[in-house]
């Protein structure tokens, strides 16, 4: 990477400072994960540039789950202030997101590329239906499951967040809202979901992808140290703003907004994968 020309290095800045920054205040806003928008962003960057080879998809994901971790505490921190996050749901779910988070790495480590792709994007166009689709109140259950179905549900939670590179908030949000969770509590509370699952992949995806060839250089596993440091600065400081948006907006016409983004997104980088 640090053998790039210029324009290149500059290219490829520009589109981590980005994706951060826009990472950052959707997780806040949406509750939804940077990593909706951190992914795509890095994965096409280093496929433009030429950089690393077959596990570029991977990379994009482990280097979004870490900046996760960090994204996640401070809009935490942020929703807490506003007394919105449910500390009950957040001290039973978290240790099976996070099992779930780190089993979903190592699968996520023993597929192909396409395979991975398949697997975001079509979590990620479930979760566009979700937000374009149905009322933010509609709901499945009044209560959240207990028991073996509650450890199920989170552990596939975090696995399948592990494979997307986002935090609790895209799945777990979603889940949390259908079950008749309060659209502003869902989107604090998953928030606190993303720390328990980026720390937990983001070890699983470092371990899984140590000896992987078709990286960028500079990565540890699959994650891109330069690229997480950058990022993980940027989004931390931008998803209080977000978390503070999203208790004063109407969102209704950006969540449908959104969600047309994230469908392109998932159909793009399946295309661009295959």
């Amino acid at each position: 990477m640090l053998g790039l020309p210029l324009g290149e290095i500059v290219t490829l800045l520009a589109a981590v400072i980005a994706a951060g920054l826009l990472g950052g205040l959707v997780a806040g806003l949406f509750g939804v994960g940077g990593g909706t928008v951190i992914v795509p962003a890095l994965f096409y960057a280093f496929e433009t540039l030429g950089l690393g080879g077959e596990s570029n998809l991977h990379v994009a994901i482990g280097t979004s789950l870490l900046t996760i971790v960090a994204t996640s505490w401070r809009s935490l921190s942020a929703h807490r202030s506003h007394g919105a996050v449910d500390e009950e749901v957040l001290k039973t779910w978290s240790p099976w997101v996070a099992g779930g988070a780190l089993i979903g790495a190592g699968i996520a480590g023993f597929t192909s590329m396409a395979g991975l792709a398949i697997v975001y994007g079509t979590c990620l166009a479930v979760v566009a239906a979700q937000m374009g689709l149905l009322p933010e109140r509609i709901t499945l259950s009044k209560t959240l499951p207990t028991g073996w179905v509650r450890r199920i549900l989170a552990a596939a939670i975090g696995g399948l967040s592990a494979m997307m590179g986002v935090g609790g908030g895209s799945l777990g949000g979603m889940a949390l809202t259908l079950c008749g969770r309060p659209i502003h509590q869902a989107v604090a509370t998953a928030s606190g979901l993303g720390i328990a699952i980026g720390a937990a992949a983001t070890l699983g995806f470092v371990v899984f992808g140590w000896d992987a060839i078709g990286r960028p250089a500079l990565s540890l596993g699959y994650v891109n140290v330069p690229a997480a440091i950058l990022m993980g600065l940027l989004t931390t400081a931008v998803a209080p703003y977000g978390a503070k948006l999203a208790h004063r907006l109407d969102k209704r016409v950006l969540r449908k907004a959104f969600a047309l983004y994230l469908l392109a997104t998932a159909v793009s980088v399946m295309i661009k994968a295959l």
